[in-house]
Protein backbone atom coordinates (compact mmCIF):
# COMPACT_ATOMS: atom_id res chain seq x y z
CA UNK A 1 0.00 0.00 0.00
CA UNK A 2 3.28 1.96 0.93
CA UNK A 3 3.95 1.88 -2.99
CA UNK A 4 0.62 3.36 -4.37
CA UNK A 5 0.66 5.87 -2.24
CA UNK A 6 3.72 7.16 -3.32
CA UNK A 7 2.37 6.45 -7.05
CA UNK A 8 -0.42 8.87 -5.89
CA UNK A 9 1.33 11.37 -4.59
CA UNK A 10 3.53 11.67 -7.77
CA UNK A 11 0.84 12.03 -10.18
CA UNK A 12 -0.91 14.15 -8.02
CA UNK A 13 2.73 16.23 -7.84
CA UNK A 14 2.78 16.43 -11.31
CA UNK A 15 -0.50 17.53 -11.88
CA UNK A 16 -0.47 19.93 -9.94
CA UNK A 17 2.58 21.55 -11.25
CA UNK A 18 1.33 21.20 -14.89
CA UNK A 19 -2.03 22.57 -13.95
CA UNK A 20 -0.50 25.88 -12.37
CA UNK A 21 1.68 26.03 -15.39
CA UNK A 22 -1.64 25.84 -17.73
CA UNK A 23 -4.53 24.80 -16.52
CA UNK A 24 -6.28 23.30 -20.04
CA UNK A 25 -3.28 20.81 -19.79
CA UNK A 26 -4.65 18.39 -17.07
CA UNK A 27 -8.14 19.47 -17.32
CA UNK A 28 -8.25 19.17 -21.35
CA UNK A 29 -12.08 17.95 -20.85
CA UNK A 30 -13.48 21.39 -19.16
CA UNK A 31 -14.56 23.66 -21.29
CA UNK A 32 -12.87 26.77 -18.78
CA UNK A 33 -10.97 25.16 -16.60
CA UNK A 34 -9.75 27.20 -13.15
CA UNK A 35 -6.16 26.99 -10.83
CA UNK A 36 -8.82 26.93 -8.50
CA UNK A 37 -10.16 23.54 -9.70
CA UNK A 38 -6.49 22.17 -9.92
CA UNK A 39 -5.93 22.81 -6.30
CA UNK A 40 -9.10 21.17 -4.89
CA UNK A 41 -8.14 17.92 -6.89
CA UNK A 42 -4.75 18.30 -6.05
CA UNK A 43 -5.81 18.97 -2.26
CA UNK A 44 -8.04 15.43 -2.42
CA UNK A 45 -5.24 13.70 -4.13
CA UNK A 46 -2.21 14.51 -1.70
CA UNK A 47 -4.97 14.00 1.38
CA UNK A 48 -5.50 10.22 -0.48
CA UNK A 49 -1.89 9.67 -1.03
CA UNK A 50 -1.00 10.71 2.44
CA UNK A 51 -3.48 8.62 4.13
CA UNK A 52 -3.13 5.52 2.09
CA UNK A 53 0.76 6.00 3.19
CA UNK A 54 -0.32 6.02 7.15
CA UNK A 55 -2.69 3.40 6.34
CA UNK A 56 0.27 1.31 4.62
CA UNK A 57 2.56 2.24 7.61
CA UNK A 58 0.18 1.20 10.29
CA UNK A 59 -1.06 -2.52 8.12
CA UNK A 60 2.88 -3.17 8.38
CA UNK A 61 3.00 -2.59 12.27
CA UNK A 62 0.33 -4.97 12.72
CA UNK A 63 2.27 -7.93 10.76
CA UNK A 64 5.30 -7.43 12.19
CA UNK A 65 3.85 -7.57 15.73
CA UNK A 66 1.84 -10.75 14.21
CA UNK A 67 4.77 -12.25 13.54
CA UNK A 68 6.45 -11.30 16.89
CA UNK A 69 3.71 -12.95 18.38
CA UNK A 70 3.63 -15.95 16.43
CA UNK A 71 7.50 -16.32 17.01
CA UNK A 72 7.06 -16.34 20.82
CA UNK A 73 4.27 -18.32 21.02
CA UNK A 74 5.01 -21.15 18.67
CA UNK A 75 7.47 -23.66 21.28
CA UNK A 76 7.83 -25.88 18.27
CA UNK A 77 10.80 -22.97 17.08
CA UNK A 78 12.56 -23.33 19.73
CA UNK A 79 12.56 -27.38 20.68
CA UNK A 80 15.28 -29.53 19.15
CA UNK A 81 14.75 -31.76 16.36
CA UNK A 82 14.51 -35.96 18.01
CA UNK A 83 16.57 -38.42 14.84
Amino acid sequence: MKDGSFHVLIYTFIFFVLGMIKPQWPLFFVKKPTRFIILSVSMIGFMAGATMYGEGLREEKLTKKLVEATEIASPAAEMPTVK
